[in-house]
């Protein structure tokens, strides 16, 4: 027998079906409470609000545990390459070399954009953030492909659209770094890889050769696989909802850019290199900081240590950080000033016991921030990294909503505001 709630309201009993996942995870159905009751919910957040029903990426932060299509996170980002991991969440199996290669096939056929593109970057003005340049162009790309706002998509239109969003992300990334530092902006090179072509235009010059680091493009390609996915969170959830109104592919993940720009979403490893810079102008005394963290009365927090969903290790730090002593050493910064701060407030977390009870682990934004660091990636295009990676889960997602029908999402509110009142005119006022 299924099994089900009872909520007791007004001495009347109403049933709720209890829905369980496939990793045993329980919620109580609601879709019928307000009809029955005349009750809605009051969940500020949604942090116990189930919005949906997904099959992409399981998260358990209890247990550390982050799993895309049923692989973990590990395997992964140990094993695949990032365009395999976009193909695994968008179609939701791993791909067989010939559909890989075929998949590659087809994003190297579509890396370049339209030339009128460089007119819209010339109109923004030197001081634009990236990430303004970034959610403005992604979205432009419907006047570009003005099909790709129809709600009734064939699945070949469909996955055209989705895979010129993934060719052309990078060259947009890129030339949003370029326009930024003055810098003439590089086309695609369509005979290196996916992770290789984005360094390549982020970095080489007309002037000079530009030699590929291995060590380089395998923790890009480790960084991506990490962030490409996490279940429900702000900017995946914005990329739905927008969705959910039948809005094109170009509009929800433009949509989902914008909120991941939020400080409070996306902005967590532009705050770990502002800390250490901080840190570093004031003497790179770490201890004194360290004794500042604990101290319950004083405002300062050590950024990139713990998670708000990840309750005892973020699993993805442990992964990163191999990652990133790889790249410092390759790099010749394993002495750099900025990283003995961060090394000296990494064994603070991992052996105080302050930050050990607590559970202040240093997490992917920690690692992540450094290694972006050493590649001379500016703070403010840290956000355009994050997004990059996360591009195949708000595709995947955006289809799973559109393939499953789901309706507009319409969240209800409680009204705190006035009652019902007389107009006066402006003489009475």
């Amino acid at each position: 027998m299924a099994e089900t709630a009872e909520l007791i309201l007004d001495g009347k009993s109403i049933t709720l079906p209890v829905i369980e996942g496939t990793e045993h995870e329980k919620a109580f159905d609601i879709g019928k409470l307000r009809d029955q009751t005349g009750y809605v919910t009051l969940d500020s957040g949604y942090k116990n609000t189930g919005a949906t029903k997904s099959a992409i990426t399981f998260l358990d932060g209890e247990e550390g545990i982050l799993r895309y299509r049923g692989y973990p996170i590990e395997q992964l980002a140990e094993k695949s390459s990032f365009l395999e991991v976009a193909y695994l969440l968008i179609y939701g199996a791993l791909p067989t070399q010939a559909e890989l290669d075929h998949f590659n096939g087809q994003i190297t056929k579509h890396t370049l954009v339209h030339e009128d593109m460089r007119k819209i970057f010339d109109g923004f003005p030197s001081a634009t953030h990236p990430m303004a340049i970034l959610s403005s162009l992604i979205c432009a790309l419907t006047g570009f492909y003005p099909q790709s706002v129809s709600p009734d998509l064939s699945p070949e239109e469909m996955e055209l659209n989705i895979i010129r969003l993934l060719a052309k992300m990078p060259t947009i990334a890129a030339w949003t770094y370029k326009n930024n530092m003055g810098h003439p902006l590089n086309y695609p090179r369509n005979d290196m890889d996916y992770c290789a072509n984005f360094l390549y235009m982020m970095f080489s010059f007309p002037t000079e050769k530009y030699e590929i680091n291995p060590v380089v493009v395998s923790a890009l390609n480790k960084l991506l696989i990490l962030h490409a996915d996490h279940e429900q969170n702000c900017s995946t959830s914005t990329v739905r909802l927008v969705g959910s109104a039948n809005a094109s592919l170009y509009g929800s993940v433009s949509a989902g850019i914008n909120a991941l720009w939020g400080p409070l979403h996306g902005g967590a490893n532009q705050e770990v290199i502002e800390m250490l810079e901080a840190i570093a102008a004031d003497g790179g005394d770490t201890s004194k900081f360290i004794n500042k963290a604990k101290d319950k009365n004083d405002p300062f927090r050590l950024m990139g240590f713990g998670h708000r969903v990840y309750k005892n290790f973020d699993p993805r730090a442990k992964i990163i950080k191999v990652a990133a002593d790889e790249v410092l050493q390759a790099l010749g910064m394993q002495d750099s000033p900025l990283l003995k701060i961060a090394q000296e407030l990494e064994q603070a977390a991992l052996t105080d016991q302050y930050f050990i009870e607590r559970k202040l682990y240093p997490n992917v934004d920690f690692y992540s921030g450094i290694i972006y660091k050493a590649l001379g990636i500016p703070t403010e295009m840290f956000t355009v990294m994050f997004a990059l990676g996360r591009l195949p889960g708000w595709i995947a997602q955006w289809k799973e909503m559109r393939e499953n029908k789901e309706p507009i999402g319409r969240p209800r509110q409680i009204y705190t505001g006035e009652l019902e009142r007389d107009y006066k005119g402006i003489e009475a006022r």
